[in-house]
Formats: structure tokens, C-alpha cells, sequence
């Protein structure tokens, strides 16, 4: 699935044993790696504590489309994910939403 930055998505996520899975969503972070690759960032539906590097996002951070439920991205959780395990897109998070998680991935990370 062709997928583009600021984008949330539904992975499905094997777990080492290859026999369970998990369906996670994930903040398209960078969309330019070679390998059918992307960065991304995940997210949780448990927001009753939040750590310095997580940003809560609302209905009103996406341009298009919505989470089930209000949710955070945790931007210290960040890793390389195939596009093959992509299931559906839940929409399209807004230019300040993602100015946002990238300011806080510079602090977390220390970017230049």
C-alpha cells in the first residue's frame, strides 16, 4: 500500500514466534527509504500518563479521517516498518500536528 508522510496507518505486527499478531497504528514519520520502508512512530490509545517525548493528538490534529479513540504518539518508539505490513489508513494528520512530533523528535533525538 502506497502510503505518504504525516499519514496514520494500521500495521499488523508479528510477534517473534510468527503464529500471533498485533494491528497497531503508526504515524508515517519519513516516507523516503529505499526497501518499500518507512519511518514511523506509534501509537497508543493510553493516555492517562504521558512522558516528555509523547504528543497527545485529538480528532482536530487530522485533515482527513480519524482515530477511534484519543491517542498519543511516542516519539521515542520511533522505527523503520515495511509498507507490506500496512492493513488500512485511518487519515491524514495536519501540517502543525506533524510540525509538532517533529519538533519533539529533534529535542527527544537531538537534531541539528
Amino acid at each position: 500500500m502506497e502510503v505518504n508522510q504525516a499519514e496514520v496507518v494500521l500495521c499488523e505486527f508479528y510477534f517473534s514466534d510468527l503464529r500471533q499478531n498485533k494491528l497497531r497504528p503508526v504515524v508515517i514519520f519519513k516516507n523516503n527509504l529505499p526497501f518499500n520502508d518507512f519511518v514511523g512512530m506509534p501509537v497508543s490509545s493510553k493516555v492517562d500518563r504521558l512522558n516528555e517525548d509523547e504528543i497527545l493528538i485529538a480528532q482536530s490534529d487530522f485533515l482527513v479521517g480519524q482515530l477511534p479513540k484519543r491517542s498519543k504518539v511516542m516519539v521515542r518508539k520511533t522505527f523503520v516498518i515495511s509498507k507490506q505490513v500496512v492493513v488500512k489508513k485511518y487519515g491524514s494528520l495536519s501540517e502543525d500536528c506533524f510540525c509538532r512530533l517533529h519538533q519533539a523528535f529533534c529535542r527527544y533525538f537531538g537534531c541539528l
